[in-house]
C-alpha cells in the first residue's frame, strides 16, 4: 500500500495573500457598466451628428 504524502498547509492549494492591497476607490460593477453604456451612447450620438 502506498504511503500517504502530506504537505504543509500553505502548499495544499489554499493560499491566502495578505500582501494584496485593496484600492481606496471601490465602485459597484453596476456603476462601471453604466459609465461604459453612457460613453457608448455619447459616442454614437457624436457619430450620428457628424
Amino acid at each position: 500500500m502506498p504511503e500517504k504524502i502530506s504537505s504543509p498547509p500553505s502548499m495544499a492549494g489554499i493560499t491566502r495573500f495578505y500582501d494584496v492591497k485593496t484600492s481606496k476607490i471601490q465602485l459597484d460593477p453596476k456603476v462601471v457598466i453604466g459609465i461604459c453604456v453612457a460613453l457608448i451612447v455619447v459616442e454614437l450620438l457624436l457619430q450620428i451628428s457628424l
